[in-house]
This record gives C-alpha cells, structure tokens and sequence, in this order.
C-alpha cells in the first residue's frame, strides 16, 4: 500500500506542475513570420491570437490575396512555434518520459 499512497503523491505533484505549466503558456508569446516580417502573427501557448502587424505596403486593394495568404502563412509559423514550445515544456515536466501520440493536455 506504502508504493499506491506515493504515486498517488507523484500524480498529485505532476497535476500541480501540469497546472503551473498551463498558467505559464497562456502568458508565453509565439510570434510566426510570413513575406519576410511584413506579416507578423503572435499566439498565446494555448494557440489564441493576440495580435497581427501587417506591414502597410501590404493594406492596398490589389495586395488583398496576397495579404490573406501572409496571414495565413504567420499564423503557421506561430502555431508550430507554439506546438514546440509546448513539446519542450512538457519534456521539461515529465522528466522526459513519452506521452502517446496524439495525447492532447490543453
């Protein structure tokens, strides 16, 4: 019974971690780059948008598609940025062990 009452201990001290965690990545800023930083798109940890900066060359009538797809492009970039971030915080608390594919924490 002494092994169940210190993983329970383990499992309760991971929770605590896991939640530290959560906290620090809706204050971590990814920032993704598209049209060589005339687009610039910048997520929270959990992948919610928190601003884009677009360069003004791009705000014309006739660079309107052009500007969709920049966007589209940075927020990628951005969200990868987030996703790695994510892996390396969650390596740094698991102490390294594998998650199973696919296991989403957020």
């Amino acid at each position: 019974m002494k092994n169940f009452a210190q993983m329970m201990k383990q499992a309760q001290e991971l929770q605590g971690r896991m939640a530290d965690m959560q906290a620090e990545m809706e204050r971590t800023l990814c920032e993704g780059r598209a049209g060589g930083g005339m687009v610039t798109v910048t997520l929270n940890g959990k992948g919610d948008m928190s601003g884009v900066k677009i360069d003004a060359s791009l705000l014309k009538p006739e660079e309107g598609e052009i500007l969709e797809d920049l966007i589209t492009a940075a927020h990628a970039d951005a969200k990868a940025k987030v996703e790695e971030t994510m892996k390396e915080k969650m390596q740094a608390l698991t102490g390294g062990l594998p998650l199973p594919p696919g296991l989403k924490l957020f």
